[in-house]
């Protein structure tokens, strides 16, 4: 199964006269980690909303895990996301006004299925921080307090409560030494892995290719 299927996909900004993506056709099986890269201004944070449903394609077809996400209506898509996607941005986007355990249950109150998936959030949200290697002395206190790489595994246990299909993940490890950026790309394999989502990660930083099995090069899909 093909968790995401673009065809003959292409967004132009009404500003522009010429497109910003012409992708003739992409597919991304279940269970796959892929990584896209690609120097910025080349598209990447454009294809990233149009596969979360934030913006809809020109024209073409985009279908995620089966579904016609480009013919849905916006509440339609912002209701997709929040139940079958997961969401790690660049600078993570916790909510400074929650504490820890709340900004990790925080996509169970907007999706009933992710709330379902988990059963009792809060027991799923430490469960996650255990295997994440967050202390318990921290989770009750704001993300405020925690530094930079203790954010980052709040941000993935965010991601993945109640079992997302698909995990996107918008370019985390920009502002990371290498050691803690491949310690952050383990601990996401191991628990995208255990509930078998599907990973797709952008980047503009080349040496993060080497951790995934399937790498494309935006410039070669992209021929707007």
């Amino acid at each position: 199964m093909n968790v995401i299927e673009l065809q003959n996909l292409h967004y132009r900004w009404h500003s522009q006269i010429r497109d910003t993506l012409a992708i003739a056709n992409l597919h991304v099986a279940q269970g796959e980690h892929l990584f896209i890269k690609g120097a910025s201004g080349s598209g990447k944070t454009t294809l990233l909303n149009l596969l979360a449903g934030i913006l809809t394609p020109t024209s073409g077809s985009l279908s995620i895990l089966g579904q016609a996400l480009h013919s849905m209506g916006s509440s339609a898509r912002d209701r997709f996301r929040a139940d079958h996607m997961g969401v790690i941005f660049q600078q993570f986007n916790l909510l400074p006004y929650l504490s820890v355990l709340e900004n990790v249950q925080l996509p169970c109150h907007f999706s009933t299925r992710r709330k379902q998936q988990a059963g009792n959030t809060l027991v799923e949200a430490n469960r996650l921080l255990d295997h994440l290697g967050l202390d318990a002395d921290l989770r009750n206190r704001s993300v405020t307090d925690l530094s930079v790489g203790q954010q980052q595994r709040v941000a993935v246990a965010r991601a993945l409560i109640g079992n997302p299909e698909l995990i996107i993940a918008d370019e985390p490890t920009s502002a990371l030494d290498t050691d803690t950026r491949d310690g952050f790309l383990d601990l996401l394999f191991r628990e995208a892995e255990a509930q078998g989502s599907t990973i797709l990660f952008v980047s503009h930083d080349p040496h993060i290719a080497s951790h995934f099995p399937r790498v494309v090069d935006l410039r070669e899909v992209n021929q707007p």
